[in-house]
């Protein structure tokens, strides 16, 4: 496998680009950028950025299979309709005025999975949620300080997850039909001086692919052997997340963020903030919708 460097697609400059999610549907790529409270649909064929403004800090936002949205607010998990921008609120997990969700995504079967965490990135506050179509809600992980990077193995029997500040990949067994983990256990962890594991997808060889706080790249790991199989530098010091997209799943769609960056880390790394995509050589999983 072979990839190509990233290039830019939109100097966006956010604060907090995150949750890359690929709409195979529509051939639109949506992501955040949290604390704005900014949801983005970006349209790749034309290099449009449609932006919805929805007041309050958004950790994600992932397809359903209705054919709108569902995103995780600070006050709850909602769906969006398209247009015009219509909200329904499904859940409101937490009552915890200093959290906030963050990273999040749909299983193969169509729950919603989203984690929780402390706005302050101090307490051990967070929680892994997951909503099944027929409004269920469970909890997968209590006592999460950054939840983070979550996605599946190609047989959906393995799911990883990302709590950043361990700097561990722990991988789950994963019982598609009820949604339930089991049997945690380390299968990568990123070295310090390469920055900070924070979002995260697959591709289909079962392959890792982890964006890198702090560490100006995007990596991929193979977890049967937790040893990384190539890296990847972007022209922004906080990588975020990734996703793969695009007609074949092949383009790796990357978000990054410019938060707490000094004006001598913005002078050497101008385009943090920015959206990036790479060719990969490879195929990824898709981006599965809410199956409601």
């Amino acid at each position: 496998m072979t990839g190509s460097s990233p290039q830019l697609l939109l100097d966006a400059r956010a604060e907090l680009g995150e949750g890359p999610a690929w709409d195979a549907r529509r051939g639109l790529l949506y992501w955040v950028d949290i604390h704005a409270g900014h949801v983005h649909l970006f349209d790749p064929a034309g290099g449009t950025d449609r932006l919805l403004e929805l007041g309050e800090p958004v950790g994600c936002a992932v397809p359903t299979r209705a054919g709108g949205l569902l995103t995780a607010l600070r006050s709850g998990f909602w769906t969006l309709s398209l247009p015009p921008v219509t909200r329904t609120l499904l859940a409101a997990p937490e009552n915890r005025p200093g959290n906030r969700f963050n990273d999040g995504k749909c299983d193969p079967a169509g729950r919603f999975l989203a984690g929780s965490m402390d706005n302050a990135e101090q307490e051990a506050s967070g929680s892994l949620y997951s909503l099944a179509p027929d409004g269920t809600l469970k909890i997968l992980l209590t006592g999460l300080r950054i939840s983070n990077g979550l996605t599946w193995s190609p047989d959906y029997r393995t799911f990883y997850f990302i709590d950043t500040p361990t700097r561990l990949v722990t991988a789950y067994d994963y019982d598609l039909e009820t949604g339930g983990i089991a049997n945690p256990r380390p299968v990568v962890r990123v070295p310090d001086e390469l920055g900070w594991p924070d979002g995260m997808t697959s591709d289909q060889e079962g392959m890792l692919w982890v964006a890198l706080w702090g560490g100006a790249k995007v990596t991929r790991w193979n977890p049967a052997t937790g040893q990384m199989a190539a890296a990847y530098s972007l022209p922004a010091l906080n990588v975020t997340s990734c996703v793969f997209g695009g007609p074949e799943l092949s383009d790796l769609y990357i978000t990054s963020a410019c938060k707490g960056m000094t004006p001598e880390q913005l002078a050497e790394y101008p385009l943090s903030g920015g959206l990036f995509r790479m060719a990969t050589g490879t195929r990824g999983l898709p981006t599965f919708e809410f199956a409601a």
